[in-house]
């Protein structure tokens, strides 16, 4: 039987990797896709909101296309997890036409990829191409990964530069595999930043990826899938910082902290709190869901640094806790102060 493409989706916390596998299960112009969704921390946020989506249910089992990787990256987990549903994905090749594999914001892609060379996938399953999604805005602001202009500076005064934050050299490692980059949320800067923005990612990407604007993730199948580049046979190809390394470490600082409470909440005095709290502790991603006081459905809550977005994306269904489920990424995080400051907000009478 023939490989089944892999198609690996990077990129750092909150680019948009969530919203453009949704808008590739709900535009497949027929291709019958398996969805692999990694994250970070326990919550399953990610996973739940591409469940909702009932493009990708499967009609004997409404779950079975969508497999969770819930306890930690899987660049971290491949031997404990990644493998087992690999094999369980190929038994049903017959069924599949592609395979979308969305990566943690924190996790390494090249590990990912070396693992479609062990002889239990490498028979069934080919990485077709690693796209990398890379939010705009943000890396306009020097969110993730330092000011440009700055940055730039001291790598053409220093070309042996080597003390990159543990979170440049993720992001620099996630450029580096890539076969296509999605630039995200261009709309939200104006031109000159975009421009800058695209000069830095040509620069820093390898020769000859091409960089693609996308907004809320909608953009053709044609473009994504049908690379054949078989990634897991030409990976020297494609350099990391972890090249040298048996077995890599995430930074052991960046934890998860999740809050789950029946409290429902105003939207806007959540994301003010919310606000007040990314500048007191180094928080990279908030997700989630929000109860709203006589509201019928689901807020969706994303935030990456200051900026935050909402939506509501299905009613309450009746067997249902109306819940606020929130989990905030970052560096050090303080639970208990994370969690009494969301509390504290008093409920809206309204």
């Amino acid at each position: 039987m023939h490989k089944i493409p892999v198609t690996v989706i990077t990129g750092f916390l909150g680019a948009g990797k969530t919203t453009l596998v949704r808008n590739l299960l709900q535009n497949s112009q027929g291709r019958r896709i398996a969805v692999l969704v990694n994250e970070f921390g326990e919550m399953g946020i990610d996973g739940e909101l591409l469940r909702d989506c009932r493009i990708c249910e499967d009609e004997e089992d409404p779950s079975s296309n969508i497999v969770e990787l819930a306890n930690g990256c899987l660049c971290c987990t491949v031997q404990e997890e990644f493998l087992p549903t690999m094999q369980e994905l190929l038994k049903r090749r017959d069924r599949l036409d592609c395979i979308l594999i969305e990566t943690s914001g924190l996790a390494l892609p090249k590990p990912l990829v070396q693992a479609f060379r062990w002889p239990e996938i490498r028979t069934g399953a080919t990485v077709d191409g690693v796209i990398t999604v890379v939010d705009c805005e943000a890396l306009s602001t020097g969110q993730f990964v330092g000011d440009l202009d700055a940055l730039e500076a001291q790598r053409q005064a220093d070309d042996s530069l080597e003390h990159e934050t543990p979170i440049e050299e993720l992001f620099e490692d996630q450029l580096a595999c890539a076969d296509m980059i999605l630039l995200t949320k261009t709309d939200q800067v104006d031109l000159a930043a975009q421009t800058k923005v695209r000069q830095w990612l040509q620069k820093e990407a390898p020769t000859g990826v091409k960089i693609v604007s996308c907004q809320r993730g909608e953009i053709s199948p044609e473009v994504l899938l049908g690379f054949n580049a078989a990634v897991e046979d030409n990976l020297d190809s494609r350099p990391s910082h972890h090249d040298t390394e048996e077995d890599h470490e995430h930074d052991d600082d960046i934890n998860a902290v999740q809050i789950n409470t029946d409290q429902a909440f105003d939207p806007a005095k959540l994301i003010e709190r919310l606000q007040t709290l990314v500048q007191q502790q180094e928080i990279y991603r908030i997700k989630g869901f929000v109860a709203v006081p006589n509201k019928a459905m689901r807020l969706v809550l994303q935030g990456v640094g200051q900026r935050f977005d909402s939506f509501y994306d299905r009613p309450w269904r009746s067997e249902e806790p109306h819940q606020t489920r929130l989990v905030f990424i970052g560096r050090g995080l303080d639970h208990a102060q994370i969690e009494q400051t969301v509390l504290a907000l008093q409920p809206s009478a309204s």
